[in-house]
């Protein structure tokens, strides 16, 4: 790979307050780099330390790290644990009564749970289950509103050692198939309708027509929660209502106790083939994750009110909604809706009405707001936030600048993380006490992760050039491998060409400043990373291919003020190529089409008919003219070895 060159000059600092400083977590750069002198002393050592001192174990580890069938590295092998207890049944004694979850709905009704009574909830839901003959090392898929129940029903799954897929309601019915029956799941999780911004989508007619498809004989229940009370079909043979079914049933659910590696969950995520991937995370090395990025980068105390804006059918939503702040004791706040209504200061609004002191989302929803109301925070007291988070994909400055002076005040710092489903908690990002921020800039990798940009070969690049972004030494939260394709893991994750498969690659590219800073540049794959989304090309491509009209398409994205990359799809009909009325009546048909195949998150923004693609003349789509094309770039790149030049001048200009 070329070395790659940075064309962002970013010359703004902002170094910690003192008063923040001397309450946070890592109170200055020298505690940071005390962790990470410790951390590369014995990096065993320093994360065994960690485990022992946060995890409450049924029975403590002896062993730290089997990394004898490497890259499929165990962490605190021979321990015993179970992840439900660690976030409910711990706070019990000390805190019962404390607030652990405030949920606001799409109206906009409060309802505040306790611990105990969340505790009480998940014991029943875990017995519930268990009467529906669900065991320890079943799979279940849970395809929930964004609401109280969906983090019981994850809870209770880690209750019971059984393996969640959480799968985002805005998927389509033929994704949510793949991923039923990709996990061969025993059991449904779903509603009978979802409500977002006063609308009302439907769950269980999406998970009926998922299951009535093919090769889902697995599925012997789906549980279904009444969250609107719509009418929708039943079939009394494999459905049952959540209420029947957790009515009058005991709230007291021993742990199963699980080993460490027992895994917790697995999450697809879009790869760059049109088979999603299912990552699989463990037990203790991912809680201790989320747990340990909780206290270094939120820095978490205990009188936070802690508010993350992503769904839990995302690793967000995962790591710092259903288990992490759970785990730390935190009060943090569920919001069902849209950041936009029923007007768009909403999430301005609820910060206000709850006091929340750590708000954490995505630049997407930062760019959105800004666009639907750049000066509405000012109507608003946010005097009680303390810290900011951005997540999902780089911030572009002039968005952290906003945020840091609209919402921040110009007091809050901004904690720019970056991490992926497969890492499972924060890799790169600052400590907010110790580490003076640059806007764009992730900053510095957490203590204990061994974060390098490299070329090709592995060798580490020179600091403002850029490379393929790793990391060198296995770390707890880390994926262990995808869902039944262990040689795919490796191929991803660990590819032989790089340092041996020594090192764990990202995907991303990135560069370290003159300062060490990292800055990440985007990814190396066919991924396209919309609304901090990350999406295969291959399953869009798939999806427009499927269609009868369509011979061939190609996809890539091209940069979006608001959802950072917007889908470009080139397309070549089976007939002759559309222009004017036709073409928009086509590619309205496609975009549709798309989105029934795998939601609407994956609709292309754009759709060039052309008579054929731009290939080399082995056939290879020429994928990089087609980035300039959509970008509306010239074409400065060689193109010897296209076979049809002509073709280019066609594809210029959009045909709808």
């Amino acid at each position: 790979m070329p070395t790659i060159e940075s064309v962002l000059h970013e010359t703004r600092v902002f170094p910690p307050a003192t008063a923040f400083a001397s309450q946070s977590n890592i109170p200055s750069m020298q505690a940071y780099q005390a962790l990470c002198a410790e951390a590369e002393q014995d990096f065993r050592k320093f994360w065994a330390e960690r485990a022992n001192a946060h995890i409450l174990w049924h029975r403590p580890f002896t062993q730290i790290l089997n990394d004898q069938e490497a890259p499929f590295y165990q962490w605190f092998t021979d321990g015993v644990l179970n992840v439900s207890y660690n976030c409910l049944d711990r706070h019990l004694a000390t805190q019962a009564d404390k607030v652990a979850i405030i949920f606001e709905s799409d109206d906009g009704q409060v309802t505040r749970s306790t611990y105990r009574d969340l505790h009480r909830r998940v014991c029943q839901f875990a017995n519930a289950l268990k009467a529906q003959n669900i065991r320890k090392g079943d799979r279940v898929v849970i395809y929930m509103p964004m609401r109280i129940e969906a983090v019981i029903a994850m809870q209770a799954c880690a209750r019971l050692g059984v393996i969640h897929s959480v799968v985002f309601g805005g998927f389509s019915a033929k994704s949510l198939h793949e991923r039923i029956v990709d996990a061969g799941a025993v059991a449904v999780i779903t509603a009978d309708e979802q409500v977002r911004g006063g609308k009302h989508h439907p769950l269980k007619a999406t998970v009926d027509e998922a299951i009535g498809i093919s090769d889902t004989a697995t599925v012997r229940r789906t549980i279904v929660f009444q969250r609107t009370g719509a009418s929708v079909p039943f079939d009394p043979a494999r459905d049952v209502w959540w209420d029947e079914i957790t009515r009058d049933i005991s709230a007291d659910c021993e742990p199963e106790w699980v080993a460490a590696e027992h895994p917790l969950f697995t999450l697809y995520t879009s790869g760059s083939t049109g088979k999603p991937k299912g990552v699989q995370h463990s037990s203790a090395g991912y809680l201790l994750g989320t747990m340990i990025s909780m206290q270094w980068i939120f820095d978490y105390h205990p009188n936070d009110i802690f508010w993350c804006t992503a769904d839990v059918g995302w690793i967000t939503g995962h790591s710092y909604v259903a288990y992490g702040p759970l785990a730390l004791g935190a009060t943090q706040v569920i919001y069902e809706g849209i950041p936009t209504h029923p007007h768009p200061g909403r999430f301005w609004e609820i910060i206000q009405k709850h006091r929340v002191t750590t708000f954490y989302t995505a630049p997407t929803a930062i760019r959105s707001l800004i666009k639907s109301g750049a000066d509405l925070p000012d109507q608003y007291d946010l005097s009680s936030l303390r810290l900011l988070g951005s997540v999902g994909e780089p911030i572009n400055p002039e968005a952290w600048i906003w945020f840091y002076q609209k919402i921040g005040r110009s007091r809050c710092p901004i904690v720019d993380t970056w991490w992926q489903t497969e890492t499972g908690c924060h890799m790169i990002a600052p400590a907010p006490g110790a580490v003076a921020l640059k806007p764009g800039s992730c900053t510095f990798p957490l203590p204990g992760i061994f974060a390098a940009v490299v070329d090709e070969a592995g060798h580490d690049v020179e600091q403002g050039k850029g490379g393929f972004l790793v990391i060198k030494k296995p770390f707890p939260s880390q994926i262990r491998t995808l869902w039944g394709d262990p040689e795919r893991f490796k191929r991803t994750y660990f590819p032989e060409d790089i340092a041996g498969g020594q090192y764990y690659l990202a995907g991303d590219s990135a560069y370290r400043d003159a300062d060490g800073y990292f800055w990440i540049m985007g990814r190396i794959d066919d991924v396209l990373n919309v609304s901090g989304h990350r999406l295969g090309t291959m399953e869009i491509e798939s999806a427009l291919v499927a269609h009868p009209l369509v011979a061939e398409a190609a996809v890539v994205g091209k940069p979006h003020p608001v959802k950072g990359e917007a889908v470009t799809a080139f397309v070549v009909l089976k007939g002759p190529r559309p222009q004017g009325e036709a073409a928009a009546q086509i590619s309205d048909t496609l975009r549709e089409w798309v989105t029934k195949e795998i939601g609407p998150i994956a609709k292309p923004d754009e759709i060039r008919f052309g008579e054929n693609l731009p290939k080399t003349r082995s056939g290879k789509i020429m994928r990089r003219l087609l980035r300039a094309l959509a970008k509306g770039e010239e074409i400065t790149q060689d193109i010897s070895t296209l076979e049809n030049p002509a073709i280019l001048e066609q594809l210029k200009q959009p045909s709808a």
